[in-house]
């Protein structure tokens, strides 16, 4: 049995369903009044729970052999974010307590790539670089280094633990559209697209998940993995939404610098507006950083190989097109 928290998440729903292809077990943990729809028509076991209450979690690890642990926050805003630490941190302490004490043969902890320390330009980034818990990037950084950190001290007290760092995560199944989905979504609908000069490693979310399936039944316990696959400027990503949708949506290229002076204020916008956050002084340093990112141990190890990110765009296109949410008007 696999316990998957997280599981409504957009790598969290692919990994599912490619542990049903494969025969497996699942089983979710479902926190109170969450949105299921990712999961719709899956025979899943749903529980639920909630990575901030031990008892819940020791509840759902029952029977489980291994743990697949995605629950977290995910934010690209300023500042410190107490909640962004508890659940990305101690809810992660939880999910390694439990696990020790369910017994669970393996736990696989998906980190991210922002964890690990932020290496200057012309320094390859792979695994040999330490996670960084003070990142002054942001909340979301240090707290997913903290926890990673705490992954790799329970594997050194005898723990069953490997973990992952995916990059850039794109592709089909992105029911809550991520910032890149929203992207990938409003060029579909043909929204006139502001963009800055910058670059980034993107990975398709399906590599992802079968590269989180090879690490928990082959990867070394204590060991990093990072899954990453094309970088890719960001002029080119929408050149190819371009063509992948056939839409002839604007495309107005923003000057770094008016961008960056921008994103002091944008926090307040997006805040009133209530929508997703795009430009950011997170965001828009992430496009200016080294982005020569590593798989080579991933592939060499796990057998980690993935696909082209022009079969991505076209096959996330696709996806955006046949599903409709609630509202979406006929494109």
């Amino acid at each position: 049995m696999n316990l998957v928290t997280g599981a409504t998440g957009h790598i969290g729903n692919v990994l599912v369903r490619q542990l049903l292809e494969r025969g497996e077990k699942v089983r979710a943990l479902i926190w109170r009044g969450e949105d299921t729809t990712p999961l719709a028509g899956m025979p899943v076991e749903k529980v639920e729970g909630d990575v901030l209450d031990l008892e819940s979690l020791a509840a759902a690890m029952h029977g489980a052999d291994r743990v697949f642990h995605l629950a977290g926050v995910i934010t690209i805003m300023p500042g410190r974010n107490e909640m962004v630490h508890r659940v990305n941190v101690e809810g992660t302490l939880n999910v390694l307590l439990a696990s020790l004490q369910a017994n669970v043969r393996r736990v696989l902890y998906t980190s991210s790539i922002h964890a690990i320390t932020r290496a200057p330009h012309g320094v390859e980034i792979n695994e040999t670089l330490a996670f960084d818990s003070h990142n002054p990037a942001g909340a979301y950084d240090a707290s997913k280094a903290e926890a990673s950190l705490r992954v790799q001290a329970a594997a050194r007290r005898g723990l069953d633990a490997v973990i992952v760092c995916p990059t850039g995560v794109i592709g089909p199944y992105d029911y809550r559209r991520s910032e890149i989905g929203q992207l990938v979504f409003d060029c579909v609908q043909q929204r006139p697209q502001f963009y800055v000069d910058g670059a980034y490693d993107f990975v398709d979310v399906r590599d992802v998940a079968q590269g989180m399936i090879a690490a928990a039944e082959n990867g070394r316990a204590g060991e990093t993995y990072i899954l990453s696959g094309e970088r890719l400027p960001v002029k080119e990503l929408i050149d190819h939404l371009w063509v992948s949708t056939g839409q002839r949506f604007s495309r107005i290229k923003v000057p770094f610098g008016l961008a960056r002076f921008a994103s002091a204020f944008t926090p307040f916008y997006y805040h009133l507006a209530k929508v997703k956050p795009r430009f950011t002084t997170y965001s828009l340093d992430t496009l200016r950083s080294n982005a020569v990112i590593s798989h080579a141990k991933a592939t060499r190890e796990l057998g980690y190989h993935p696909r082209s990110l022009r079969e991505t765009i076209a096959d996330t296109v696709h996806w955006f097109r046949t599903w409709k949410p609630e509202g979406t008007p006929n494109l």
